[in-house]
């Protein structure tokens, strides 16, 4: 099949740890990778944000990355991209007139606008995953939700008119169904995590005698990070790594980085904290197997990576019970899921799983199962594919926008 991946603002080719760029830069490189893998030809159309960047550059094999004009060759928040989704979507419309994919996956709920627009003329089938549902955020964060005020109206449409939805976990199949979006226009297919490079294994990274805690992500508030801090203070013996955000030399201007830093000052334990800045990619198991556990403490996580790769290689989570950890950790299996906010379960869990080592192993070893027998990105890849394949001969693209 030829395969278009509409990922407006999140390219496989960026580096992670930037605001905008994580999870969802991940799943598209890793899916197109495993489709390109089965002889499918993939293209990733990604808004081109450096004037440097050529039109095409090959990814991997079956892989191409096209960079799109749309809005001004520079980085550009994606809450703000809204302006410039009109002319992405019509210079897709006029690439597709003269080949056509036979499928087009939508990444964010912006890439879907650009893709119907593109595809709806060309009768190609739309699939959509959304990463994230605006109704969710604007639950959490209120009024700081920098989202464009159409994206709740927006992403209904989208539900109700694209060929099918691939959701990432069951939380978000009820989400879309209380918008109005029929359940059974999604299929759940998971993200996954590569198990050759995520794998357990001895750790060459340098650790006190100390137990360790890492968590990972992007330094934006709704990660939660500050939550392991205040549970640090409880945790005699123990220190924090935090890995994400901008380079380690830019960590000094970056506000939430120095957010965390005042409170770690502030609970007594900055001398056991330490925040890393990004890592690259190919580092970051080693730094996943040099913890004791992996924290991920977010209000809310549309699906979250994170606990995979910890899972993949051999690390016990402890993570919030909300959005995709609901399907990915075995609370009691694999590790911990502890209410959002509530920093005395979290030091109360953390404390019971650093003493006791048995305990840590056993959970370590099932979560490297749990991986192996569902998160492969061959079987994300094959759940992706045999929706393609439904939707190829019954194509369902509205005319007008649904209400």
């Amino acid at each position: 099949m030829r395969i278009a991946m509409v990922s407006e603002h999140a390219s496989p080719l960026a580096s992670l740890g930037g605001p905008d760029s994580g999870g969802q830069n991940v799943y598209v490189a890793q899916l197109s990778r495993a489709l390109g893998r089965r002889g499918h030809d993939i293209t990733v159309y990604s808004r081109r944000d450096a004037p440097d960047l050529p039109h095409r550059q090959r990814f991997a094999d079956g892989v191409t990355v096209e960079h799109v004009p749309a809005g001004p060759p520079d980085s550009v928040p994606k809450d703000a991209l809204f302006p410039f989704i009109p002319g992405f979507g019509a210079y897709l419309a006029h690439t597709w007139a003269g080949a056509p994919p036979d499928v087009v996956h939508a990444h964010f709920w912006m890439s879907g606008m650009a893709a119907l627009d593109g595809a709806r003329d060309h009768r190609i089938p739309v699939v959509q995953t959304f990463h994230a549902l605006g109704t969710v955020k604007r639950r959490h964060q209120g009024d700081q939700d920098s989202s464009p005020a159409q994206r709740i109206a927006t992403e209904r449409r989208i539900g109700l008119t694209c060929a099918g939805i691939l959701a990432t976990c069951t939380d978000e199949v009820a989400e879309l169904k209380a918008m109005g979006v029929p359940p059974q226009h999604a299929a759940v297919v998971p993200c996954g995590v590569d198990t050759e490079l995520f794998r357990p294994g001895e750790s060459s990274e340098r650790r006190s005698a100390r137990h360790r805690l890492l968590t990972i992500g992007r330094l934006v508030p709704r990660k939660g990070m500050e939550h392991s801090i205040r549970a640090l203070a409880r945790l005699p013996h123990t220190e924090l790594l935090i890995t994400g955000g901008p380079e380690p030399a830019h960590l000094g201007v970056d506000p939430e980085a120095q957010r965390l830093l005042r409170l770690a000052a502030e609970y007594g334990v900055a001398e056991r904290v330490r925040l890393t800045g990004s890592v690259p990619h190919e580092r970051m198991p080693d730094l996943i197997r040099s913890a004791d556990v992996v924290v991920t403490t977010p209000g809310y996580e549309p699906f979250g990576i994170v606990p995979l790769e910890a899972m993949a290689c051999g690390v016990p989570v402890v993570a919030t019970r909300v959005g995709g950890h609901l399907d990915t950790v075995d609370d009691r299996v694999t590790g911990r899921l502890v209410e959002p906010g509530d920093v005395d379960a979290l030091a109360a869990t953390l404390a019971e799983l650093l003493g006791s080592p048995e305990l840590l192993r056993r959970y370590g070893e099932a979560g490297r199962r749990r991986v192996l027998a569902r998160y492969t990105w061959e079987r994300v890849a094959d759940g992706a594919a045999q929706l393609y394949e439904r939707l190829v001969d019954r194509p369902r693209i509205a005319t007008e926008v649904a209400r």
